[in-house]
């Protein structure tokens, strides 16, 4: 990989898990108020899981395209037609769903909210763990070539 990586800054690690955690904890307490059928409940919980997932799995296949890794068309196309999708049937839903326009609002930004918090989480996580990998690698490569040379008696 050509680029460098920072590590990510602990203020940063933190406000990603709270996005993440604040976003989806409030989609979900919202959506066991709500004041809906168990079916729409189930429709927008399902929206919020699948959205999650798709939003990591673009996160990561951007990475591994940005770090040369072999990545199908297919895929990769797939991960963006999947957060499309989820936006797509959130705002649907939303538009036809017989809530205030405050509650329709509510929903659309926790669920960005989520989205963006496990980016943001997926990021830091594998930056990190890059960063963990290589340090051993400049670790057992420093300690080897600063060791003496073990001589037989």
């Amino acid at each position: 990989m050509n680029q460098y990586i920072n590590k990510p800054t602990p203020a940063f690690v933190a406000a990603s898990w709270v996005a993440l955690l604040a976003g989806a904890a409030a989609y979900c307490i919202g959506l066991f108020n709500a004041d809906m059928l168990l079916n729409e409940k189930g429709y927008y919980l399902i929206l919020i899981l699948y959205g999650l997932f798709a939003s990591v799995s673009l996160q990561k296949i951007i990475r591994d395209k940005l770090e040369g890794t072999h990545v199908t068309h297919i895929y990769y196309g797939l991960c963006w037609a999947s957060v499309a999708i989820c936006i797509f049937l959130l705002a649907i839903g939303l538009f036809n769903a017989n809530l205030a326009l405050s509650e329709k609002g509510f929903y659309i930004m926790a669920f960005l909210l989520s989205l963006f918090g496990a980016v943001s989480v997926q990021k830091n996580i594998r930056d990190m763990e890059y960063l963990r990998q290589h340090n051993k690698i400049d670790h057992l490569e420093l300690t080897s070539s600063t060791l003496p040379e073990n001589k037989e008696h």
